[in-house]
């Protein structure tokens, strides 16, 4: 049914739920798994009252995220692996997240995204977005999303 399956992390607890979904159903359908986390880039901040912080330390704090994605990343595929489902992990740098899912899905010639839906409702929803929300709307890989 499914050859690769993507699944986006940001390495939260409900994000977790998600990737073990993932891992199942790749488990079941032989599908290889594509485990990936988008990393933003440092916010530059103009406005008066901010603090700009040096170009090394944006590099720092960059470079630590990166590291951290990594480390998301790996610990999926150690967890797919106990499964005997061959993973592919995948960090990506973007600031536009849901943007940077639908690339990755379809440079990898994915058959289905899974990701968590963070809930937001109401107001901060509105004035925030979703990023599972974007994805849904833009993709046109499916979209198995998790709550």
């Amino acid at each position: 049914m499914y050859q690769r399956i993507l699944v986006a992390t940001d390495g939260s607890e409900l994000s977790d739920r998600a990737v073990d979904h993932a891992i199942a159903l790749a488990d079941l359908t032989g599908a290889e798994l594509v485990a990936l986390r988008v990393v933003p880039r440092y916010p530059q901040t103009y406005f008066e009252g901010g603090v700009a912080l040096a170009a090394a330390e944006v590099r720092q704090i960059e470079k630590q995220w990166e590291d951290e994605a990594r480390q998301t990343v790996n610990a999926v595929k150690t967890r797919a692996q106990a499964r005997q489902v061959k993973v592919k992990p995948l960090t990506v740098k973007s600031d536009l997240i849901a943007e940077a899912i639908i690339a990755a899905a379809k440079r990898h010639k994915c058959d289905l995204i899974v990701m968590a839906s963070h809930g937001r409702r109401g107001l901060k929803r509105l004035l925030l977005g979703s990023e599972t929300q974007q994805v849904l709307t833009h993709s046109h890989t499916p979209v198995l999303v998790l709550r």
